[in-house]
């Protein structure tokens, strides 16, 4: 289907702790963002939409005192099931938008796109102050959505990455643009990867962007592409994550 996105939600903050004050945004967000009319306003700059509705996560948010991995059954059970989603909404040539959610919702995103193309080499490209590269054994929080980028290149905990059919992207054909609040171990795996990195300060010019989506080998090297921004809380503590894949 040529020029439709499919749009799938994920409301899910399994991926970390409930911050203070007692609300979180992340699980909300698929639907607030469609209550205040971010999809219609899509639509109405010429975008094709069709919305897929949501993968269901329940509970949306469970507090987990684990140190490595809090939620990790939850996550390793929502994942899967959120790549047949996405393998069935893009099964027509769709593009894809997916609405979070924690950042774990990019792991499941890109296994869905592989399971639906999965001749198809597919590059990332993660925009995130985070890394998200961090596994059971090098997080300081245990926080799940500190690890999708590495578990969807097939780091980490077994069950986390065979959750998200991982590595679904070769470590050559990744980037993370933006990247400056980085754990130590985590900055120190990064750096031995091939994964790209570019600071937020290069891609203040059109330069450095260029060179970033050339790094993840997105002109010449693959037949698909994946975009991940995460959009950090506001002053209500409130977050969105969203992800277009062309």
């Amino acid at each position: 289907m040529d020029g439709v996105i499919a749009v799938v939600g994920v409301p899910s903050a399994l991926g970390g702790q409930l911050p203070a004050g007692g609300h979180h945004g992340m699980a909300a967000a698929p639907a607030e963002l469609r209550r205040r009319g971010f999809l219609d306003r899509l639509g109405q700059a010429g975008l094709q939409l069709r919305d897929d509705g949501d993968v269901s996560v329940d509970p949306p948010y469970r507090d987990d005192p684990d140190p490595r991995a809090k939620n990790r059954a939850e996550i390793a059970e929502y994942l899967p099931r959120a790549a047949t989603i996405v393998a069935g909404a893009v099964a027509g040539g769709e593009r894809l938008l997916i609405l979070g959610g924690d950042c774990c919702s990019h792991a499941g995103a890109t296994a869905g796109l592989r399971r639906a193309r999965p001749e198809r080499r597919l590059a990332i490209a993660w925009f995130d102050a985070h890394g998200d590269f961090n596994t059971p054994d090098t997080t300081p929080s245990g926080h799940v959505w500190g690890m999708p980028f590495a578990m969807l290149c097939g780091r980490g905990a077994a069950d986390l990455v065979d959750a998200c059919d991982g590595p679904s992207v070769e470590e050559r054909h990744a980037a993370l643009l933006g990247g400056q609040v980085l754990d130590e171990p985590e900055s120190r795996m990064i750096s031995a990867s091939a994964v790209a990195h570019f600071g937020a300060g290069m891609l203040g010019t059109a330069g450095g962007l260029a060179a970033g989506f050339e790094a993840a080998g997105m002109r010449t090297l693959v037949e698909g592409q994946k975009v991940s921004f995460d959009i950090q809380p506001d002053a209500r503590g409130s977050k969105a994550t969203n992800l277009k894949a062309v």
